[in-house]
């Protein structure tokens, strides 16, 4: 799990468990209080119409009661009703017809039994009430009052779902700030980590602009102080590896000379003489590949080869550096759905595929094939085939390391700067080197171009 996500889960469950408890809280109080409300208010009518009952009784006995209680002389809620026995032959006097004496619970009709007033909520059809019952000492009789609960039960409702609304909104709100405050948090990571990757992609001058938060800040200005440390020592190092090279190419090529030199008059020396003449040859001209593979290389990381790309045919563009690289005779074969054209640099294109095939007669024992094929997108594959033990699948990417050499090619000639240029200059123009096994043995050095511009 993202850290941004967990940091917007951890506000989003603090802000859940927070508002969870305060709508319990809220509603528990809010039910309590206009409960207790409504029972006051309740009871207060149920003893004020008991009392003009009483005076009722007082002024006319129960001759009239009946009519008085459907007089609307009693104030009862529209959905409430009372209740009163008028005597011991089953005559009553209630506000509703519909309404008898066992409407009213139980419990409160046997305290009414025994001269007790009481109150008590029960259900009655699916609704709840209050019933309230009146003790009329005078008269030995009870005024039962039942009232309607579902008022209060509806605006307990409304409470509570204005809570649980409240409650998920403060939830969303918490996770939404989460989400935002992690951002903000995580966004010079981002950046660092994107000039990070713009470093590792050759782009040494990459800085992350400061936050102007002082925590932050150290973080930044800490990114960019490496950087700046990490730059000045590759500037340093690939200055000290330019300046060492130029200053061997002079005395290399005097020393070059001299033994070509000597060597041109190699008859008239005798054979032990001869024979340390040819090491010596043969190291001279090796280090001044070397010392020119350096300088390439050096000129390649400042930037000083231009790139011109142009759209060559590709068949007869490798036979000519076939040609001029010793194998003339070798086959190129274009496959099907591989395009005839390529856009490269001639003179790259030329190093690439000429350090491919000295690497293949060096160490692959010679190259059999030169295969152009189809690939995905705007590219087409390059293939220079060979016959050698191949290369060891832990080495395929080493390889095009500078120095690196792998272990069929250690005990021979090379430089190990030759598959390093191929890569470099293969990325230069957009694309890609790698080595891969041969179908039926050996080694396949394989570069994609483009085969059309970039638009």
């Amino acid at each position: 799990m993202r850290l941004r996500t967990k940091v917007t889960l951890v506000f989003g469950l603090i802000a859940l468990v927070a508002t969870v408890t305060l709508t319990a809280v809220t509603y528990a109080f809010a039910r309590s209080s206009l409960l207790e409300q409504r029972l006051d208010v309740a009871q207060s009518q149920a003893v004020a119409n008991a009392l003009r009952v009483r005076d009722q009784l007082r002024r006319d006995g129960t001759a009239s009661m009946a009519e008085f209680f459907v007089s609307g002389a009693l104030r009862t809620d529209e959905d409430g009703f009372a209740f009163l026995r008028i005597g011991q032959g089953g005559d009553v006097a209630t506000t509703d017809a519909r309404i008898a004496e066992d409407a009213f619970p139980a419990r409160l009709r046997e305290d009414a039994e025994r001269g007790a007033s009481g109150m008590q909520i029960y259900d009655s059809g699916g609704d709840h009430y209050v019933a309230v019952g009146v003790h009329l000492a005078e008269f030995d009789r009870t005024y039962y009052e039942a009232v309607d609960l579902s008022s209060t039960e509806r605006t307990l409702g409304a409470v509570l779902l204005a809570l649980v609304v409240g409650s998920v909104s403060t939830v969303l709100l918490a996770a939404a700030t989460g989400w935002w405050t992690s951002r903000r948090l995580l966004r010079p990571l981002d950046r660092i980590t994107n000039a990070a990757g713009e470093i590792a992609e050759g782009g040494l001058d990459a800085r992350v602009a400061l936050e102007g938060d002082p925590d932050l800040d150290r973080l930044v200005e800490s990114f960019n102080g490496m950087a700046d440390a990490v730059q000045a020592r590759i500037e340093r190092e690939a200055r000290f590896a330019s300046d060492v090279s130029h200053e061997l190419r002079s005395p290399i090529t005097a020393l070059a000379a001299a033994a070509e030199v000597i060597n041109g008059r190699r008859g008239e020396l005798p054979d032990r003489t001869r024979q340390a003449l040819d090491v010596v040859v043969g190291q001279v001209r090796r280090f001044d590949a070397m010392v020119i593979d350096l300088l390439e290389l050096s000129r390649i990381d400042a930037g000083a080869t231009d790139l011109h790309l142009e759209e060559v045919d590709l068949v007869a563009l490798c036979r000519r550096i076939a040609a001029g690289t010793g194998f003339a005779e070798l086959p190129i074969q274009r496959q099907r759905g591989a395009a005839p054209t390529a856009v490269v640099d001639k003179l790259r294109f030329e190093r690439v595929l000429t350090n491919l095939l000295e690497n293949a007669e060096h160490h692959g024992g010679g190259p059999v094939r030169i295969s152009i094929e189809p690939a995905e997108g705007p590219f087409t594959l390059v293939a220079v085939e060979d016959i050698g033990p191949g290369v060891a699948r832990g080495e395929r990417n080493r390889i095009f390391e500078r120095f690196a050499r792998g272990s069929a090619a250690r005990h021979r000639v090379g430089t190990g700067l030759g598959l390093a240029l191929v890569a470099e200059h293969t990325m230069a123009q957009g694309g890609e080197a790698w080595a891969e096994d041969r179908p039926g043995g050996g080694a396949r050095f394989v570069v994609r171009i483009r085969n059309e511009g970039e638009h």
